[in-house]
This record gives structure tokens, sequence and C-alpha cells, in this order.
């Protein structure tokens, strides 16, 4: 929700950025919640998995947001500008890492299992519904993945995105976890995550209840839809979708960046 949310607000409106961001971890926030039920009900979430994630990501969530804080506090506008810039890159280098990935990132098998992530356990099983078939899978670079959560955390609480833009290609590609396993993991890890980045907005009183409430009723409807069709879609799917949702959201943030920077019109964005 966040990722459709935040870049749609900071590239069309004028509403300042540290409400668009608090307001976008609210939606985020909402979105994982209402659809941790169903998918841990269907054994999509993995338990360990979400545990393991849940620190690095609450610490640098909390980072981040008070960063965005001291940011907007220190630069104003200018600030405002690079938040653009750099969320519309981020978005576009995301997007390039599932192009590069190609299919194989659906159901990914990785050549070794580190140590750590043996000890760990993280392994597990889900039934796949568009296969039929039961899908094992076993996480490796644990080590990698907890420091890259870290970031993961640090990013969306900056941005207010909320992480789960970023916790699945973490998970699919790096710690080689499948697809939907990733996108059902970071919808839950939205939930925990997000709950803890918002109260340094909520302190600052960058969280308006009229702005956020029409939003929240809106990601409690799509969330419970959405956890329902991720069961029944092909995996290659969700990750044409991602693409195409990341690259589009991110031109408008890219424009509005450089204009307001360069002082410069891009009618064409």
């Amino acid at each position: 929700g966040g990722v459709i949310f935040t870049p749609i607000m900071l590239g069309f409106t004028s509403i300042d950025t540290l409400l668009v961001r608090s307001t976008g971890l609210v939606v985020a926030m909402f979105s994982g919640l209402v659809s941790s039920g169903p998918f841990m009900r269907r054994g999509l979430a993995d338990v360990k998995l979400v545990l393991y994630c849940a620190i690095p990501i609450i610490v640098g969530a909390i980072a981040g947001a008070k960063m965005a804080i001291l940011l907007a506090d220190t630069m104003g506008e200018t600030g405002d500008a690079i938040v653009r810039l750099l969320l519309g890159l981020v978005l576009v280098f995301i997007a390039a890492m599932f192009i590069l990935g190609g299919s194989k990132t659906e159901y990914p098998e990785p050549a070794r299992i580190d140590a750590t992530s043996r000890k760990l356990g993280l392994r597990s099983r889900y039934w796949e519904e568009s296969l039929h078939k039961v899908v094992e899978f076993h996480a490796t670079n644990a080590v990698l993945g907890g420091t890259l959560f870290l970031a993961v955390g640090f990013t969306g609480g900056f941005f207010g995105l909320g992480g789960g833009w970023a916790v699945v290609p973490v998970l699919n590609l790096v710690m080689g976890v499948p697809l939907k396993v990733s996108a059902a993991s970071s919808g839950v890890l939205l939930a925990i995550g997000n709950a803890a980045a918002i109260w340094p907005y909520i302190t600052k009183g960058a969280l308006i209840a009229v702005l956020a409430a029409p939003w929240m009723l809106g990601q409690i409807v799509g969330g419970i839809l959405g956890a329902y069709i991720l069961t029944k879609i092909k995996a290659a799917f969700v990750r044409t979708l991602l693409i195409v949702l990341l690259l589009l959201t991110s031109l408008k943030l890219i424009s509005r960046g450089v204009e307001a920077l360069l002082g410069i019109d891009i009618p064409l964005l």
C-alpha cells in the first residue's frame, strides 16, 4: 500500500512530505495487519523468517523516521526535493533487480545453504495452488539478509513506504525464498515494523487522522482481497505487477525532484 500511496502523493500533490510519509506508514501498516491472518493460515508467511527479520527492521525503521524529521527541520523544501528524487531512483533500482533476476526468482534454488541459516532452521514448505503441489524451500545468506533488513527498515521509515517493497527482493533475491512466501512474509513484517516507525512521526505531530482515515479504510478492504488473490494467481504475474508498479510510480517522483532542485520544468513527466 505504501508503495502506491507515498509516491503518488509526493509526486502529484503539494502536501507536506512528513504528513505524506507518516500516512504512508499507516497505510502500509494496516495493509499488513489485515493480510497477516490469511497469509498465516495458508502457511505462506513463514514465522521463523518473520521473527528473524523483525528486529533489524524495527531498529532501522525508527532510525529512518527520526532522520526524515531531522532532514525536514534543517533543509525544508530542498530536503523535500531530495526525498522525492532519491525515492524515484530507489524504485527504479528495485524494479531493475526484478527484471535482471528473471523468472528464476519465482521458485529460487540456492546453490549453497550457509551455516547460520542452517542453525536458525530457516526452512519450510507451503502448498502452491497454481502448481497443485507442495513447494519446499530453505533460506540462505542469513547474515547478509539481516544486515540488509536493517537498511530496509531505515529506508522504509525515512521514505514512508513501510519497507515491504524492499523486503520482498531481499528475501527472494538474496535469501532464496520463493516469491509468494517473500510477499506474504513482507506483509506480516509491515504490520510489525511500521507500528514502530510511525511513533517518531506521531510525536512530531506529523500524522493527521482526517488524512489517514480514508486510506486506512481502503487498505482494510484491499488488504483482505489482495491476500486471498495472492494465493490463487501465478507467481509470474506477481513479479510482472511489481515491476510495472515500481517503474510507473518512479517517473513523477524523479521529475519533481529534478524540477525543484534545478528550477526547471519537465512537462512530459
